[in-house]
């Protein structure tokens, strides 16, 4: 166990919460109720279960008032100013944080998937080998997320990721070296996107 936790610290959390909720009518995703807290707060305490110690949080969208509302004690807080550009801007902005920091690879999450727990966030986080290691969960063999990036493939996902693409691009072209996990047994990838979605939140 204690092997597990020193491979581990070389893991970074990196949670993509700045978007505005645009088909929610602008309200910001990290700020939804989910269990009677902010649901950025339990997107957090996922990565933190999972293994990671160090975690960065991007934030965009009604940034103060996530900081205010929002207890994200011990989490290293990102303004991204560009969140409007999609989730690509958040994804270059979290990953220039995590440089100098000694993290040799990023465990990447989305505040809006409540149903990705620790279990499969866990997974992807145990495929973790080195720097190079580029590691997604699956469900039903079909490409979601939490995805794992090496630290030696942060500078092309950077070069790559724009609008609402985020690294699509890159793990496509690096099919041949991503490493697909199932969690489809553990976890149920929707996205809390329109109104329609609000039901999955507790």
């Amino acid at each position: 166990m204690t092997e597990n936790r020193e491979l581990h610290g070389e893991v970074a959390g990196l949670l993509l919460a700045a978007g505005g909720g645009r088909r929610l009518g602008g309200r910001p995703k990290a700020l939804l109720t989910h269990r009677g807290r902010p649901l950025v707060e339990h997107a957090v305490g996922v990565l933190r279960a999972a293994g990671c110690g160090r975690i960065h949080v991007v934030l965009g969208a009604a940034a103060d008032e996530v900081r205010a509302r929002a207890e994200l004690v011990g989490c290293v807080l990102v303004d991204n100013p560009d969140w409007a550009e999609g989730m690509g801007s958040s994804l270059r902005a979290g990953l220039a944080s995590l440089a100098g920091t000694g993290a040799r690879a990023a465990l990447a999450g989305l505040v809006d998937q409540p149903g990705i727990g620790p279990a499969a966030a866990a997974r992807v986080l145990g495929a973790y080998r080195d720097e190079r290691s580029l590691v997604s969960a699956a469900y039903d063999g079909v490409r979601g997320h939490p995805v794992l990036f090496g630290a030696a493939h942060w500078a092309g996902i950077a070069e790559t990721a724009t609008g609402d693409r985020g690294a699509r691009t890159y793990l496509q072209a690096h099919r041949a070296e991503l490493r697909l996990v199932e969690c489809g047994d553990v976890a149920e990838p929707y996205d809390i996107d329109t109104e329609a979605d609000l039901s999955h939140l507790e």
